[in-house]
C-alpha cells in the first residue's frame, strides 16, 4: 500500500458499549472489520450530505478501556440486561452481550477527489462537518459520547503528508506524538506462518490452526536447573500478541440480489461466509516508522471469494529484523 496524502485524525474519542465479542472465538476488543464497516458508513453520510471524499484506510488507538464484565477467579461473566416481558407475561431470553467503554483516537486516509480546500478556515470547517457526521454514527454497536464538560478536548484535524523525507519525518512524529498513551492494533501475518514453521520443527503435521491456538493462550513449560525443575511461561515471539478476526471467505456462490429468502438487504448479491483469523499485536504509536503502519484497508480477492482487512505494520517489522543481523 502506497503511502497516504492525506490523513484525518479525530483524537480522544469516548465511546460507550461498543461490542466486545469481536468473533466466534474472541472477544476483548472490538473487530478491526466493525472499524472498517464505520468508515464506509461514514463516507455514505459524507456523500448524502454533498461532500465527495473517499475513505481508504483506518487505524485505531485504544487509550483506555473498560470491559463490562464480573470477574471471580479465572472466570468472566458479561454485564447482561434483563429485557421486559414478552405479550405473553412470560419473561424473555436472555440475549449475552459483551459490552466495553473506550477511549480511542481514530485515523482516517482520505481521499479528498476534486474537493479543493483553500485555507485553515475551509480546512477545519471539512474537519469539523466529518466529525459532525461521525457523531451520528455507531463505532463498532457503540455511541459516541459528547466531551465531558470542563475538560479540555483536542480537535480533530487535517494531515496533508508531505513529500519531502524530512518534512514527512516530523510529521509522523507529531502524529505518534498526539496519540500517546495508547496502544494500536497491528497485523502480524508473518508470525503465524513463523510459529507455524517452528511448531513442525517437532511436529510435521501442525498447521496454521494450530500455531493459531498455540500463539492465543499462555503456554506453561518447565526446565531443569540446579535447584531442581523451574516452571516459566514459553514465549516464542516478543509483543503483546492476541487473536484477532479479519474477515471472512466464501462459503457459497454468490447469488443475484433477491435469490436469498429473508436476507437483510434484498438490492445487493448475497453469498455465505465464514470468518477468517490471525494474529495481531498491540504497538504502541511511538514503535511506527511510516503513516501505513496505524492504517487498515480492504484486500478483498473475489476471485477465491475472500474478504479481509490487511496491514503493512508486518513489513516494517521484518525490515527492523533484519537490521539486527
Amino acid at each position: 500500500m502506497s503511502e497516504p496524502d492525506t490523513l484525518l485524525v479525530l483524537p480522544r474519542l469516548r465511546i460507550q458499549n461498543a461490542n466486545a465479542i469481536s468473533g466466534v472465538f474472541t472477544w476483548g476488543f472490538p473487530a478491526m472489520t466493525a472499524f472498517v464497516g464505520m468508515m464506509h458508513a461514514l463516507e455514505r453520510k459524507c456523500a448524502a450530505a454533498n461532500v465527495d471524499v473517499a475513505f481508504n484506510g483506518i487505524g485505531v488507538v485504544c487509550h483506555q478501556h473498560e470491559a463490562q464484565v464480573t470477574q471471580g477467579g479465572y472466570t468472566r461473566a458479561f454485564h447482561l440486561t434483563r429485557n421486559p416481558v414478552g405479550k405473553d407475561g412470560k419473561t424473555a431470553a436472555i440475549v449475552e452481550e459483551g459490552r466495553i467503554h473506550l477511549d480511542i483516537s481514530l485515523v482516517l486516509e482520505v481521499d479528498l477527489k476534486d474537493l479543493r480546500l483553500s485555507g485553515e478556515d475551509e480546512t477545519q470547517a471539512f474537519v469539523q462537518q466529518v466529525a459532525d457526521l461521525l457523531a451520528t454514527l455507531r463505532i463498532a454497536g457503540g455511541t459516541i459520547q459528547p466531551p465531558v464538560p470542563g475538560q479540555k478536548q483536542r480537535s480533530p484535524w487535517l494531515l496533508r503528508v508531505d513529500e519531502t523525507p524530512d518534512v514527512r519525518e516530523r510529521q509522523l512524529r507529531r502524529l505518534k506524538q498526539q496519540l500517546l498513551p495508547g496502544f494500536a492494533l497491528v497485523l502480524r501475518d508473518d508470525l503465524l506462518q513463523q510459529h507455524r514453521d517452528l511448531m513442525q520443527q517437532t511436529d510435521p503435521d501442525a498447521d496454521l490452526l494450530d500455531a493459531w491456538l498455540d500463539l492465543s493462550r499462555l503456554n506453561h513449560d518447565c526446565r531443569e536447573t540446579e535447584e531442581g525443575v523451574e516452571w516459566y511461561i514459553r514465549r516464542d515471539h516478543p509483543g503483546w500478541l492476541v487473536p484477532i478476526p479479519i474477515g471472512f471467505a466464501a462459503l457459497s456462490e454468490l447469488y443475484d440480489a433477491g435469490q436469498v429468502e429473508a436476507a437483510r438487504d434484498q438490492t445487493t448479491p448475497f453469498r455465505f461466509v465464514e470468518g477468517i483469523y490471525s494474529i495481531g499485536q498491540w504497538v504502541s504509536p511511538h514503535r511506527f516508522k511510516s503513516f501505513n503502519d496505524f492504517l487498515w484497508y480492504v484486500d478483498n480477492d473475489l476471485d477465491t471469494g475472500t474478504y479481509r482487512l490487511n496491514n503493512d505494520y508486518q513489513q516494517t517489522a521484518q525490515r527492523e529484523a533484519e537490521k539486527e543481523f
